[in-house]
């Protein structure tokens, strides 16, 4: 690494719909010589926090030790940046959505606390993981077209209702594996979707505050949904109905098992 520089390790092309809500943070510290130095700057004049109030600090990848990475954050304040785009995407999210990011790292580190960092995360890590890796945030008033994706009806949540996306349904991209992967996007990526129940246009930082505000012990991976980004009108060459035709990426629910079907197994 060149002193803190985060140098990309392909191009980024932040005019494309999913990186909207980080572009301009991301155009700023792309390629600067002091990106680390930049981001933590950034973080200051903001007074950005984590939940119990320490001061966010993105800190060279060595800083956790031995410390389990989310325990480390919550107790420092510390973010390890390593030079990467994946961290880099990261460090941008903390910036743009800081409310939501300390929430789940507090989740995080308060399930560490209780169980201790095991093969297994549980639920509730996992759920935040989802979040915190691999989600978009979907802001609407529109239950209907929620229900839709739940059940899979590609169909009406995308064509039927395909105007809605331009008016009444507003996807923010805030994973940031999701984000690392759209730089190179293919038809398959697929996101875990989290409903922000309010009005599209509200502002970044008023849906920071509810996602943040809805984030608890409660928080399990049945709260996500799958949505395949590149179905998002918009967002790809998908104004063709047919495009919604590839059942291997825009799949139909799992039909849930009946006592007929278990009885049927049952048998010899």
């Amino acid at each position: 690494m060149v002193a803190d520089r985060l140098a990309p390790a392909r191009v980024v092309d932040w005019d494309a719909p999913w990186f909207r809500a980080v572009a301009e943070r991301g155009r700023a510290v792309e390629g600067a010589r002091d990106a680390r130095g930049a981001l933590g700057a950034a973080a200051s004049r903001m007074g950005l926090r984590n939940a119990g109030g320490r001061p966010i600090r993105f800190a060279p990848p060595e800083a956790a030790g031995e410390s389990a990475y989310e325990e480390h954050i919550h107790r420092t304040g510390e973010v390890p940046t390593r030079d990467n785009l994946h961290d880099l995407f990261n460090a941008l999210v903390w910036l743009t959505f800081p409310r939501t990011k300390a929430a789940l790292n507090a989740l995080q580190a308060a399930a560490i606390a209780r169980d201790g960092v095991g093969p297994r995360r549980g639920a509730l890590r996992d759920a935040a993981t989802l979040v915190d890796e691999n989600s978009v945030l979907l802001v609407t008033q529109r239950d209907d077209l929620v229900d839709a994706l739940a059940a899979h009806d590609w169909r009406r949540l995308f064509v039927v209702h395909r105007a809605a996306w331009h008016s009444e349904v507003r996807a923010i991209v805030f994973g940031h594996a999701l984000m690392e992967k759209l730089t190179a996007p293919y038809r398959g990526v697929t996101a875990h979707a989290l409903h922000v129940r309010l009005d599209p246009d509200a502002p970044l930082a008023a849906i920071d505050a509810a996602v943040a505000a809805a984030l608890d012990d409660g928080l399990a991976p049945g709260r996500l949904r799958p949505l395949p980004v590149l179905g998002i009108p918009g967002w790809a060459d998908n104004a063709d109905a047919a495009y919604y035709d590839d059942a291997s990426v825009f799949r139909p629910a799992r039909r849930a098992r009946t006592a007929e079907d278990r009885l049927s197994e049952s048998r010899p």
